[in-house]
């Protein structure tokens, strides 16, 4: 027999001074959230002993409730399952009941209720591409090669054996020794100058950014934004009122030259110049130092995104931009998210000491902390060099996958299509000729199955070049191929 789903029952309502019995109110009662649907076809209800203790009544009643339930076939009782409501009952019964017992909220004379404007500013159009699980999905990796029954092990080892300490509050910093080891790693891979004590841990980079913006900027401060752009940020910094001034990039990276023309009393700048979010590009060394004395002469910040940093394949590793900074001006932010596995939910941002005690209240006013079991398996996973190893791995597959990606790109769409963006990360864009709808695109290759992203989204201002961005990270071979040829048939 199928297992019996369990259930909490909603506040039964009962009258003590009424004249109706009280078995007929609690029948009425079942009857009514039955039909509603507040009690679903096939969830568990309390046994009578229970349910009469709870109310404060005798077992006579409900007893008597049951039984009637049970012959109009409301409920029903299974051996060793206890009783449930009665699975026959058809579930668009109880959709229709809800939709007509439902109140109808009271409306705005605009038509609609009232919410805040930063509610409209994060709307965004539907967007069909990220609804699957398909070939190209950006952001995803590969999950079918990460190291699940080890990291499974970690995760047992350390839930079998919870502290008192870790099962309580824990630092809106982080945990001190995954802390230690993210300053560690970052320092030896990325150059970033930092000790523990300037790292902070946090749910992922989306996080982090919605974190600086509240801690950096004041309502309609103005910030340079790389455009195009990731979609995020653009989210994650109106959340704190900031105009958004879109920069143009270049095969350089961005133009700060015409961000100092065109804002010069910027407060902060979104950069993520290892590995420009979507185009692909890393940002020269010309240009690093020019905005490391522009943001030194006004005052500004630079938020640097390490996105996808740790996968180049054209040469070493770029060092990071906060590693060159001697002003104390970048707020430099990382994930695991990318390199691990989304669902893991670990970020981090390094802090300049100064801002060390701004930033511990933002992320205690935010959700105060990250889960402290994961926490301490991801401090066991670097500590015991798996992360590294994984790294390893993950650089050499991605750079076969990305291989796979350009044959199959010739193979399917010929000059369709202009691949950039290859040096690094697990996608790639390509520009298409004028005049394609790449949303248009998009949309259609969501109907068939492969997520692949479009690059007007990415534009703050007027869009420039439209294209298409391809995540291989999380795409078999075989995928890659069969995805490439669907999309190629989307045009």
């Amino acid at each position: 027999m199928q297992r019996i789903p369990a259930g909490f029952l909603p506040p039964v309502a009962m009258d003590a001074g009424s004249d109706t019995p009280m078995y007929q109110q609690l029948s009425d009662w079942f009857r009514r959230s039955i039909s509603s649907g507040q009690l679903r076809p096939g969830q568990r209800v309390p046994s009578t002993r229970s349910l009469a203790t709870e109310l404060g009544i005798s077992r006579i009643p409900v007893l008597g409730a049951y039984e009637q339930l049970q012959a109009e076939g409301f409920l029903e009782t299974f051996t060793g399952a206890g009783t449930c409501v009665a699975r026959a009952i058809p579930s668009d019964m109880t959709t229709e009941q809800t939709k007509r017992v439902r109140p109808t909220p009271a409306a705005s004379p605009g038509g609609s209720r009232r919410t805040s404007r930063r509610a409209a500013l994060l709307r965004s159009p539907e967007a069909t591409w990220l609804a699957n699980m398909g070939a190209f999905r950006v952001g995803l990796p590969a999950l079918d090669a990460f190291p699940s029954a080890l990291w499974s092990k970690l995760v047992s080892r350390h839930a079998r054996h919870l502290s008192l300490e870790s099962m309580g509050y824990g630092d809106p910093m982080g945990h001190l020794p995954l802390r230690e080891a993210v300053a560690e790693y970052l320092g030896a891979a990325r150059a970033v100058r930092c000790d523990a004590s300037q790292v902070l841990i946090t749910t992922g980079s989306q996080q982090a950014l919605q974190i600086c913006a509240h801690v950096l900027l004041d309502a309609g401060e103005r910030v340079w934004m790389e455009d195009p752009g990731y979609p995020g940020a653009h989210q994650a910094l109106r959340t704190a009122g900031a105009e958004l001034v879109p920069v143009p990039v270049d095969a350089e990276g961005i133009d700060v030259a015409h961000g100092a023309r065109v804002a010069a009393d910027a407060r902060a700048v979104y950069i993520s110049p290892s590995h420009q979010f979507p185009l692909g590009m890393a940002m020269s060394a010309s240009r690093r130092m020019q905005l490391l004395h522009w943001a030194t002469r006004n005052d500004a910040w630079i938020i640097e995104d390490d996105y996808d940093s740790e996968y180049r394949f054209g040469s070493r590793p770029l060092s990071s931009l906060q590693g060159t900074d001697t002003q104390a001006r970048v707020i430099y932010l990382g994930t695991f998210s990318k390199v691990m596995f989304p669902a893991l939910r670990l970020g981090y941002i390094v802090v300049p000491k100064d801002l060390v005690t701004d930033f511990y209240a933002g992320r205690d006013a935010i959700d105060t902390f990250s889960s402290m079991l994961y926490q301490s398996v991801m401090t066991e996973f670097i500590r015991e060099g798996h992360f590294a190893r994984h790294i390893r791995s993950m650089r050499t597959l991605y750079m076969e996958k990305r291989i796979a990606v350009h044959e199959a790109i010739g193979r399917y769409l010929g000059g369709r299509l202009e691949v950039i963006g290859t040096e690094a990360g697990m996608q790639l864009a390509g520009l298409l000729p004028d005049g394609v709808d790449d949303v248009a695109v998009s949309r259609r290759a969501a109907e068939v199955g492969v997520s692949v992203r479009p690059l007007t989204p990415c534009y703050i201002g007027e869009p420039g070049r439209v294209g298409l961005i391809l995540g291989y990270g999380g795409a078999s071979l075989v995928q890659i191929d069969e995805g490439v040829r669907k999309v190629a048939g989307c045009f």
